[in-house]
């Protein structure tokens, strides 16, 4: 007897993906590329460094890709120790997975069950609301006031059902962040039923004086907080997929039992260990992105585009009255920015601040763009 070919039986997956709108990430250079024909392309789409892995990074690169058949340390030992070392943690109060978006997911599947509560802002990064959404948990969105992050409204949007918090400092894709007053406030209010989730993705590019140390100021002081890092940013290794989180044991323990095996390889732990005490390399790289903010911000004033802020983290947000038109325009010009219909601002950009060659390549897209305009009769 034959079997009849899979059909679409809507029994097979669950209710809670009805609708749902899978994560779609920045177009890679090689197909706008393949797609438009173009020489060249400049990506200022995700927010990675503008700049590759660290000298020690690459040299330990190098020496792990000799050992690939063998499959990596599954709990990240080195990694964690040294990490638990340097924020004077507890080894069995931090977790390694592959990017702080993989820790989202890891504590959404730990600790939502269906009807269950989270609450983040909006916009703010999409995985908020996708990872609690998959697992039939109902994510509760507190708009943004003034493009920043909202904390008392969010402390009045919990209730008896809510179990996370999600807040991004800064927040992506505003990159506008709060600052300690304001999260001290937060601390004094957010219920102790609750685990909040703050994520410090920027930390490392941040210059305001005000901007809390999370792990140092919150989670060590006992507040009922899992933060956040990563090695995807001015540490340049977004493609080895490095995160981190640092909270109480109770909760790193569950993440460890859904936290997939192997889920870093052996190459990211090795860049990560060559990199976290590079002092002087962030230092340097934190200042570039300082002054390629300042000209980024620059070349889209003078074409009449006014970016929030004041910005924290390596990119620039910008609400417009028609987001797709000019991301359209500047992508078959071989610039491709991040349109955030996503993230729940369909009239909006965000555009990273790249190097000073690729800033200048958006500068001199945008006058291609405005020339026809000009040259046109009125």
């Amino acid at each position: 007897m034959t079997g009849a070919p899979p059909g679409d039986d809507a029994s097979l997956t669950r209710t809670a993906l009805d609708g749902l709108v899978a994560y779609e990430p920045g177009k890679p250079v090689e197909e706008v590329q393949r797609e438009l024909g173009l020489e060249r392309v400049v990506k200022l789409a995700s927010n990675e460094g503008p700049y590759g892995p660290f000298p020690a990074a690459r040299e330990a690169i190098a020496r792990a890709t000799l050992d690939l058949n063998r499959y990596p340390d599954g709990g990240a030992w080195r990694l964690r120790q040294a990490l638990a070392e340097r924020h004077r943690v507890a080894f069995e109060e931090v977790t390694v997975c592959a990017g702080a978006d993989a820790v989202v997911g890891y504590i959404s599947m730990a600790t939502l069950d269906p009807g269950d509560e989270v609450v983040t802002a909006w916009p703010s990064f999409p995985s908020y609301v996708l990872d609690p959404l998959k697992l039939g948990a109902v994510p509760i969105r507190v708009p943004v006031k003034d493009e920043r992050i909202d904390l008392d409204a969010m402390v009045e949007a919990i209730t008896p059902r809510t179990k996370l918090v999600f807040v991004a400092a800064p927040n992506n894709p505003t990159g506008t962040t709060n600052d300690r007053a304001e999260l001290d406030a937060y601390f004094g209010r957010v219920p102790p039923h609750v685990l909040t989730v703050l994520d410090q993705a920027y930390l490392e590019y941040v210059v305001e004086a005000d901007y809390p140390n999370a792990v140092s100021e919150y989670f060590a002081r006992g507040h009922r907080v899992l933060v956040l890092r990563t090695f995807s940013k001015i540490f340049g290794l977004a493609g080895l997929r490095v995160g981190y989180g640092i909270g109480p044991r109770d909760v790193v323990t569950a993440i460890g039992k859904v936290r997939r095996a192997f889920d870093v390889t052996s190459v990211g732990q090795e860049a990560a260990l060559a990199s976290i005490d590079d002092h002087a390399e962030i230092a340097r790289r934190r200042d570039a992105n300082q002054v390629a903010l300042a000209e980024l911000r620059r070349v889209l004033a003078a074409h009449g585009y006014e970016a929030a802020g004041p910005a924290a983290g390596n990119f620039l947000f910008l609400r417009l009255g028609d987001a797709e038109a000019l991301n359209d325009a500047l992508l078959r010009r071989g610039v491709i920015v991040r349109p955030l219909g996503s993230f729940g601002a369909p009239d909006a950009l965000r555009i990273t601040a790249g190097t000073p060659d690729e800033v200048a390549f958006l500068g001199a897209t945008l006058d291609e763009l405005r020339a026809p305009l000009a040259a046109s009769p009125r």
